[in-house]
């Protein structure tokens, strides 16, 4: 069972992402945040699987509920789905960047919401398909501070996760073990400073590794 965080300050949307996410069998709601400063403070304390948050609410942002519960330095960190009604390509990137695991689009509708859930939970990405070309267009565009060199080995497996492949998958695609793959990313992840799959996607797009 996932357990769900929902922040959003409008309890009708609230509502409604509580019955799209409990019309699936394997998510329980555990607990609702009207603003920011309460979505950080419960989640603290119930400690759920994924935290829904919407992007603007009072006193503290879904971008800073993201920084706060996933960003770089937090020690257990959450993961967080940013959802939002505002198609802003700058949102997409800051919400990634501040640790979330996801970034939805409100209209994207209740299957994509909650396979949303179901993916932070596995520690993939899923993006909005409305958002991601653009993303993935504003991400390539960008240049970084590269880290230590990756094999090539390890590149082809960065080049997988920026693909949004499984780590079963990319162990049947590169013919290794599952454990193999586990093996290159946390040497991928040692290199290039990324904590987490999405941060490695980022660092594909970023340096113009993606083949």
């Amino acid at each position: 069972m996932i357990r769900v965080l929902i922040a959003d300050d409008q309890e009708m949307v609230r509502r409604n992402l509580r019955r799209i996410l409990e019309s699936a069998p394997d998510l329980r709601v555990v607990g609702e945040a009207a603003d920011g400063v309460a979505a950080v403070e419960r989640a603290r304390v119930l400690r759920p699987d994924v935290v829904l948050a919407d992007i603007r609410m009072p006193r503290r942002d879904g971008l800073a509920v993201a920084r706060e519960l996933a960003g770089p330095g937090v020690p257990d960190p959450v993961r967080v789905v940013v959802i939002t009604t505002f198609e802003l390509d700058e949102y997409v990137y800051a919400a990634l960047r501040n640790g979330a695991c996801g970034f939805l689009l409100k209209r994207s509708g209740p299957a994509l919401l909650i396979e949303g859930v179901r993916a932070a939970m596995a520690g993939d990405l899923l993006v909005s398909p409305q958002l991601t070309v653009r993303l993935l267009a504003h991400l390539s565009g960008r240049s970084r501070p590269e880290g230590e060199e990756l094999t090539e080995r390890e590149l082809a497996v960065a080049r997988l996760v920026a693909r949004a492949r499984t780590n079963a998958e990319i162990a049947a695609e590169l013919f290794v073990t599952p454990g193999t793959v586990k093996t290159h990313l946390a040497n991928i992840q040692r290199k290039t400073g990324a904590r987490n799959r999405v941060a490695i996607a980022a660092w594909v797009w970023e340096t113009g590794r993606s083949g």
